[in-house]
């Protein structure tokens, strides 16, 4: 369980007047003691002291972890500051993922998925109906997931999307489920806490990745679920312990070490992922362009009123695979990589995978903190470069 975000002697609620910035640098700290570190070293530690009665929060090593406690904490304030809520930390955003869906949905439920999410998603469809589950899809885009939504047990939204960056009206489609009994899930990966908060839009769930945006590095791999019902909360924890689906302690000590840059890595991404899409907006041989913060993007509406920031992917698509190719290997500050996120700039060709249903030509970027002014630089220098290829 999280507590409020509070200052020495101020009361829970100054937690949501607290700065981004200042809660991030602050999440999860242990209270100050005389000649330890402020952020307490990993726990390595498959078992603890245990005499007599079970009793105390720290027992096995798959049940219960300090340093776990301290980033659930961190990433519950994050997601909803100055509130309660419960927070579980895994091994991978997918292990997060499944953990809500299976443990909460059996033989006979139905549950409704966005077909134009993250990649990972059919393979646990077919898992799914594997155990009898039901599963419809529709689009994120237009909430057309609405078309979908009577009778089931559980909907997935996923906002923006990835790798296609559509936004759905979160409010709108939790208003509709929990009408309905549904209970709604959020995957909050693309826009990180500080770009968009899902129970504060009424979601029961905020999952997401922490490989991506909230730890910003590159060098782990993690996923969470947030959520403020206990029994809820309970259900999940209990499939983490089952499958054992557990983040290492340096993994969870680094997540939460990464935590305290979150905004000045977030506010930098975004500025550069916002001067990449017009810049690209200008390009003839760039069709398909997609950022959320582009006033002239078909959801920047809707995102501008459930937002706070548009986070650092930017979607389009070049004019064939070999111009896609030619633009890839002529950039310079950016890595060929699939994740997203960092601090260093990445891109890809996305149907270089398979199972996205994208154009040959089709570029997820994602704008790291470089100088905006060098990056652009860069995108456009590929462009050029890839056009006389041609």
């Amino acid at each position: 369980m999280n507590h409020d975000d509070e200052a020495p002697g101020d009361g829970g609620g100054d937690a949501q007047r607290l700065g981004d910035g200042t809660r991030a640098v602050r999440a999860g700290l242990p209270e100050p003691v005389k000649n330890e570190p402020p952020l307490p070293g990993p726990v390595f530690a498959a078992h603890f002291h245990l005499p007599g009665e079970v009793e105390g929060p720290y027992t096995y090593g798959r049940d219960t972890n300090p340093t776990w406690t301290l980033l659930e904490q961190a990433i519950g304030e994050l997601e909803a500051p100055g509130q309660d809520v419960h927070t579980v930390v895994f091994a991978s955003g997918m292990a997060a993922i499944s953990a809500v869906l299976l443990s909460l949905a059996g033989t006979g439920d139905t549950v409704v998925l966005p077909d134009d999410g993250y990649q990972a998603l059919p393979l646990l469809r077919e898992q799914l109906q594997a155990y009898g589950i039901h599963v419809r899809t529709a689009p994120t885009g237009n909430d057309a997931q609405l078309t979908v939504l009577g009778g089931a047990r559980l909907l997935w939204i996923e906002t923006p999307s990835n790798p296609g960056l559509d936004v759905c009206d979160v409010r709108r489609l939790v208003d509709a489920a929990h009408a309905d009994g549904t209970l709604v899930a959020v995957d909050n990966t693309l826009a990180t806490p500080l770009g968009q908060r899902p129970l504060e839009l009424g979601a029961d769930f905020s999952v997401a990745s922490g490989t991506k945006g909230l730890t910003g590095h590159g060098d782990l791999l993690l996923g969470y679920v947030v959520c403020r019902d206990a029994e809820l909360a309970a259900r999940v924890r209990q499939w983490r312990k089952i499958v054992g689906a557990i983040p290492g302690p340096m993994e969870a000590w680094l997540a939460h070490r990464s935590l305290a840059t979150i905004q000045l890595r977030a506010q930098r991404q975004w500025a550069n992922a916002l001067a990449v899409a017009e810049a690209l907006a200008d390009r003839a041989e760039v069709t398909g362009l997609r950022y959320p913060g582009l006033a002239s993007d078909p959801s920047h509406k809707t995102a501008a009123r459930q937002m706070r920031g548009f986070g650092s992917v930017v979607s389009f698509t070049l004019p064939d695979r070999a111009y896609a190719e030619r633009f890839m290997t002529a950039l310079r500050l950016v890595e060929d990589a699939t994740s997203f996120g960092g601090v260093r700039s990445t891109a890809e060709r996305r149907g270089r995978w398979g199972g996205d249903a994208v154009p040959e030509g089709f570029i997820r970027f994602s704008a790291g903190a470089e100088d905006t002014e060098d990056l652009v630089a860069d995108v456009l220098r590929a462009l050029d470069h890839a056009g006389v290829g041609r």
